[in-house]
């Protein structure tokens, strides 16, 4: 087996997980391989989904975002208040727009200070997260119901076959990353700027800019995420998206993308999503206490961590075996 496909076996680890998990749940979890429950998964992940996408394109800076949970809640509240408080009546396709434009600021204004000024991410953007929270909490003191239904549409409709809209919106967005990571010259340049970003300024990547629009891309994802959220529930709350971040990282990193930057496939983030979603569902339809599943999951954020530090080190030993077979073979032919 040469190093390309062991390599390959190593980045798509995460795919053997899922496999495993799906064929163990088989068995011992009731209604578990029901088409209603394998869709209700995939639903249920399609709000973390969104999250995984921003955060994984910050990780893959070799930065992170913590502030994506509280702007999946204020982005949406902001589009709400103008459309049932503020301008009463306005157009909700508008209100969708400000929804997103109001997530893409919030991920410009991290990308700018942490791009440009140089400011540590996680004070950043934890600073933002906390402040987002705080102005969720007073703007949206009680939940908001019946909402236009076209701002919840992408959220709570089904098509054919009991289909989430959801699902199809979050496939898509999948798909767009990964043609970005594969064939864009952005996607390269994002991969450069977390391998090594001192030589991708001097090869001449605008490094700043890179970074700026990881962010952006986060703080946008986080807004669609929200939209979905509201859409799910049929209604806003100031708690939405509480604790999501720390679930975002988990999927992102057990999906191979590396915490030193520079690593990351959209497949994988797809793969890491599912996992989590598998195991929270398993463990629900099992009727495990609320607070072992609360533990589970930050066992689960532990595992993703050391996967993330094993998969460094195995990748660094087989790439320096080939490297020592390498110069064994031509120091016989001198």
């Amino acid at each position: 087996m040469n190093l390309k496909m062991k390599l390959s076996i190593l980045d798509n680890l995460i795919w053997v997980i899922l496999f495993a998990l799906v064929v163990i749940n088989i068995f011992i979890t009731p209604m578990f391989f029901s088409y209603n429950n394998l869709m209700n998964i995939i639903y249920h992940s399609a709000v973390l989904g969104f999250l995984v996408l921003g955060e994984s394109l910050c990780l893959i800076t070799g930065n992170f975002d913590l502030s994506i949970e509280s702007t999946l809640a204020f982005a949406p509240a902001i589009g709400i208040l103008f459309m049932t408080r503020w301008m009463p009546g306005l157009n909700p396709i508008i209100g969708i727009i400000i929804t997103l434009g109001v997530g893409m600021l919030i991920g410009y204004f991290n990308g700018l200070f942490i791009g440009r000024l140089k400011i540590n991410p996680f004070l950043q953007t934890l600073s933002i997260l906390i402040i987002l929270r705080g102005l969720t909490y007073y703007l949206i003191p009680m939940s908001v119901f019946n909402l236009p239904r076209v701002y919840t549409f992408l959220g709570g409709e089904r098509i054919i076959f009991k289909i989430p809209i959801a699902v199809i919106v979050l496939i898509v967005f999948i798909y767009i990353i990964h043609v970005i990571l594969t064939k864009g010259v952005y996607g390269r340049s994002l991969i450069a700027v977390g391998g090594n970003i001192r030589a991708s300024f001097i090869s001449g990547i605008n490094t700043e800019r890179v970074i700026i629009l990881a962010y952006t891309f986060s703080g946008l994802f986080a807004a669609i995420a929200g939209i979905l959220s509201v859409g799910r529930q049929e209604a806003i709350t100031n708690a939405m998206g509480t604790g999501m971040v720390f679930m975002a990282f988990a999927a992102a990193v057990m999906g191979g993308v590396s915490m030193s930057g520079g690593i990351g496939t959209a497949l994988g983030m797809l793969g890491g999503l599912l996992v989590l979603g598998v195991i929270d569902n398993a463990l629900t339809l099992l009727g495990v206490n609320v607070f072992l599943v609360y533990a589970t999951k930050g066992i689960l954020i532990f595992i993703a961590i050391l996967l993330d530090h094993s998969k460094i080190s195995i990748r660094e030993k087989l790439i320096y075996k080939e490297e020592v077979k390498k110069f064994k073979v031509k120091t016989k032919k001198a």
